[in-house]
This record gives structure tokens, C-alpha cells and sequence, in this order.
């Protein structure tokens, strides 16, 4: 007998011995034992061979849900949980870069991304802007979106493979005020300098003014190096439930679209992860 026919067996046994007036305790050993001999007993096998793990899982999810409730009820942000854990231990390794070997540690994140904020707000942006990131996957691509965060700001995630339309189209419905692109990238942008509107301003990320940069861009990384990697003397008002950036796909079924994250949804993601993984 199936597992869903031993069951309906089990519930007609337990309801029929009740209906004799048996006792309670009676009558579940009873239908219990139905449910085991017409095959419920392989269910219950798989049941004791998963009790750990799915336990586990349970004890994570609910762990990730207090957390989160806890950081809500304070109005934390991304942000404002990274620098706590940055001043908690500033020399471990944040982000490793396996391409170029480049380490970074929480207090080098936590200087650059404050850079950032600061040149951002100094250069008028104000909460709410939203800034559009076209950078492949390096250390500065982490420090960008976390540092417009901390200036209350918005990252457009753009996918690197974005080229012509898509990547107009991208930078037209994410409603971007600046762009930040790679030195790597700069040959994409320099495509669609005739579509992009006048007002965008335009920061090129990299050791060096790559050919063909268009004349209106700006080095990001100088700009940088002039600017205090203080934390902002007034943090945005933001809250876990505000928008943190937006992630585009890559268009492979029509134009790219994009994927809304806020601030909750990134810490559940991270939080999951931590925990089921085990991670100190």
C-alpha cells in the first residue's frame, strides 16, 4: 500500500475504534500501527534519516527571521550592519579577488565605500539617485554599490555583457543620474555615447584613460584619492524595507529587466547562506 493510502487507512482505523469507544491512546496505537504495516513505514524512514537536517534548517530559518525582525524594529541598514561588523574585526579578509589575487579587508571596504559616499554627496547626489554600475566582478564593484548605499543612494547592477539597446534601454528605465563603468567597459559605453542623454554624468573606473573615453568622463579612481574616507557625519534615514540596488538580467528572452532587492531581501540572502554554511 502507497504512503497516501496507508494514511487515509490509518485515519479511518482511528476514527472507527473511537466511534467503539475505545480510548484515545488505544485507538492511535492502533491506527499507528495500520499507517506502519500498509507502508507508512518508509516515510517514516526517510523522516528519521532527514530529522537532523531538516531541523537544522528550521532552526536556521527561524534564527535568519529574529535577526531580521530585530534589525527592523532598529531601522539597521546593509550599511549600518557592515560597519559594525568592520569595527569588530577591520583586519579580516572581506573580499578576495581570485582573477587578480587583489585581498581586501573590512577597513579597506569600509574606507573605500566611505570615499565614495562622500565624493557622491560633495558632487550634489542626493537620497534616492540612482547610479548605475557597469563594472566587471572586482573588490571596487563591492565598494561602489555598498558606498551609494551609505549616501542613501541606489545602484543599477548592470550586466557586463549588455551592449547597444539593451544597454540603453537599462540605463533609460533604471532613470540613472551618473554611470560608473570599467576601463574594461569603455569601448560599450563609447557606442552608445549618441543615446545617452546629456545631463548622465559619467565616471570611468581604472588604473588608466583607456582609448576612446569619451571627453565628458571623469576618473573615478583620482576623485577617490582626494576625497575623506570618513564615515558620513549624517547617515540617510533609510530603513531594512527601503531599496538597496537593482539587479538586471542579462536579456536573453527580449530587453533586460530589472530585479527590485532591498535592504531585508539582501540580508536574508546573506544571513541564509551564513548560517546553513556554518560561517565564522
Amino acid at each position: 500500500m502507497r504512503t497516501p493510502g496507508a494514511c487515509s487507512a490509518s485515519v479511518a482505523s482511528l476514527v472507527l475504534l473511537w466511534l467503539l469507544g475505545l480510548p484515545w491512546t488505544w485507538s492511535t496505537a492502533a491506527a499507528l500501527g495500520v499507517y506502519v504495516g500498509g507502508g507508512g513505514w518508509r516515510f517514516l524512514r526517510i523522516v528519521c534519516k532527514t530529522a537532523r537536517r531538516d531541523l537544522f534548517g528550521l532552526s536556521v530559518l527561524i534564527r535568519v527571521r529574529l535577526e531580521l525582525r530585530r534589525h527592523q524594529r532598529a531601522r539597521h541598514t546593509i550599511p549600518q550592519i557592515f560597519q559594525a561588523v568592520a569595527r569588530q574585526q577591520p583586519e579580516h579578509l572581506a573580499l578576495v579577488d581570485a582573477g587578480s589575487g587583489a585581498c581586501w579587508t573590512f577597513a579597506q571596504l569600509d574606507a573605500y565605500s566611505n570615499a565614495v559616499a562622500n565624493l557622491f554627496r560633495q558632487l550634489g547626489f542626493v537620497p534616492g539617485d540612482v547610479v548605475a554600475i557597469f563594472l566587471e566582478g572586482r573588490p571596487e564593484f563591492v565598494g561602489l554599490w555598498l558606498g551609494l548605499a551609505k549616501a542613501g543612494m541606489e545602484a543599477a547592477l548592470l550586466n557586463i555583457n549588455l551592449r547597444r539597446e539593451p544597454l540603453t534601454f537599462c540605463l533609460g528605465t533604471s532613470g540613472a543620474k551618473a554611470l560608473v563603468f570599467g576601463e574594461e567597459l569603455a569601448v560599450a559605453v563609447a557606442e552608445v555615447s549618441g543615446q545617452l542623454g546629456k545631463s548622465l554624468v559619467k565616471f570611468c573606473s581604472g588604473d588608466s584613460r583607456p582609448e576612446g573615453l569619451l571627453p565628458d568622463t571623469q576618473l573615478l579612481d583620482p576623485l577617490l584619492k582626494e576625497t575623506s574616507t570618513a564615515p558620513l557625519a549624517q547617515p540617510p534615514g533609510k530603513g531594512m524595507d527601503d531599496r538597496l540596488f537593482y539587479i538586471y538580467t542579462s536579456g536573453t528572452t527580449g530587453l533586460p529587466k530589472a530585479a527590485i532587492v532591498v535592504h531585508s531581501r539582501y540580508y536574508r540572502i546573506a544571513a541564509f547562506g551564513h548560517h546553513s554554511y556554518r560561517m565564522q
